[in-house]
């Protein structure tokens, strides 16, 4: 090693007083660095984390996971973004936008994947495509875990780590990264214009030369964040508004909100866990239905929202409550992929029973990419931030967002969900 020169190994810099000499004592001064450098060459540029965000290919999905004002972010905190050539396209960001926020396209898939130290997604990557990832890189999207099991054995035997976005824990701290809440808000708002361009009639009330056209009624089942958005819509359409929610709680917010609210006496069976009902029994369901089914007999649009993670839709609404409604009449079912809450709704179908149109769009925060996009891009990066910086993950595994969204880690599943139980 000469005098003054770095070793970009060790990160030592030598440094010696005097000219070397056989009677002149040296001073040797060692500097140690604690910036990173590249395990080879003689290049002291520092080892940037490669983030990638490849192109959705899931049936029906127009979101991208990264847009390109928060690629701009990414790059401004000292991350390599690496996005896939057209994977901003059908949320109408071009290939040219994201390279102007210092991105790098790549067009071999395949590449990307390998490449990656960490890739973020909407929907769960393809198990071919996790078995493309390197050992111990790391992936944030979208998993459904519990009901996923093909996606977490493939994250295990690729030996990645994986968190997923939808088990973030709900509480004020992760508001930022709540990308359940902000795709629901976008759903609500938007299942409410499915239902207003499919119904053959206006929902305000209007008065003409010809006589008065009474307001079109709305029911809707959950008052969560995308019930009250629907409720929100509608009623800025000028729609009367039900509301059935089994937590007594949301009556206020319906209130508030200009909706009447159908109040359902609660029973033991209701367990609600971080917000959301994690399970009911079938007798409250049955009781629910019947003195609900009145209301949506006088309804012109009905919209579901009702979804228990991990389990199945509950049914709320019966072949007889459809045979009930006024011909022409429309529903809405947002549970539809998870086996959905009205008899006779087919996924990603708009279907008529009985003369009434039901529509099970299984992806409704899709059919308004831009915004879904925008908000989902925000969401997934406050988690990346929060999760590691530009050099590393910090793996605090007691951190309570860290051990709630890990679903995998370095190849083994440690969520509760999905962790297998050790045989004493």
């Amino acid at each position: 090693m000469k005098r003054g020169q770095i070793c970009t190994r060790s990160g030592l810099f030598y440094f010696s007083s005097t000219k070397s000499s056989l009677s002149t004592p040296k001073i040797l001064i060692f500097f140690v660095f604690s910036a990173r450098f590249p395990a080879t060459g003689n290049n002291s540029t520092l080892v940037k984390m490669k983030v990638a965000v490849p192109q959705e290919t899931k049936f029906k999905e127009n979101r991208v996971a990264i847009t390109p004002d928060v690629v701009k972010d990414l790059v401004k905190k000292g991350f390599e973004v690496n996005v896939q050539n057209g994977a901003g396209l059908k949320s109408f960001f071009s290939d040219e936008s994201y390279a102007a926020a210092g991105a790098q396209l790549v067009s071999d898939a395949k590449k990307l994947y390998a490449d990656a130290d960490v890739v973020l997604k909407v929907n769960a990557p393809l198990p071919e495509e996790i078995a493309g990832m390197k050992k111990g890189a790391v992936l944030i999207s979208f998993l459904w875990a519990a009901t996923n099991p093909a996606v977490v054995e493939a994250c295990c035997k690729a030996g990645i780590s994986a968190f997923s976005i939808d088990a973030i824990p709900r509480i004020s701290r992760a508001q930022k990264m709540d990308a359940l809440s902000s795709q629901a808000n976008l759903a609500g708002y938007k299942s409410v214009l499915l239902a207003a361009d499919t119904i053959g009639k206006i929902l305000p009330m209007m008065t003409t030369a010809a006589g008065t056209i009474r307001p079109s009624k709305v029911v809707i089942f959950g008052a969560g964040v995308a019930g009250l958005q629907a409720i929100a819509t509608a009623k800025r359409l000028g729609a009367v508004v039900e509301v059935t929610d089994i937590r007594p709680e949301t009556k206020e917010q319906v209130e508030s909100l200009g909706g009447k609210f159908i109040e359902v006496k609660g029973d033991a069976s209701i367990k609600i866990e971080g917000g959301y009902v994690k399970g009911v029994s079938e007798e409250f369901l049955k009781m629910q239905q019947e003195l609900v089914s009145k209301h949506v007999k006088e309804a012109d649009i009905v919209i579901t929202t009702a979804l228990i993670p991990g389990r199945k839709a509950p049914l709320l609404v019966t072949e007889e409550m459809v045979k009930s409604m006024r011909f022409g009449s429309v529903i809405v079912d947002m549970a539809v992929e998870q086996g959905g809450n009205v008899v006779g709704s087919e996924l990603n179908q708009t279907v008529q029973k009985h003369g009434v149109t039901i529509i099970g769009e299984s992806n409704i925060p899709s059919l308004l990419p831009m915004n879904a996009s925008d908000l989902y891009a925000k969401n997934i990066v406050t988690c990346l931030y929060h999760l590691a910086d530009k050099d590393a993950f910090k793996w605090e595994m007691e951190e309570e967002i860290t051990k709630g969204s890990l679903i995998v880690h370095n190849g083994v599943a440690v969520h509760p969900s999905v962790a297998k139980p050790v045989n004493a």
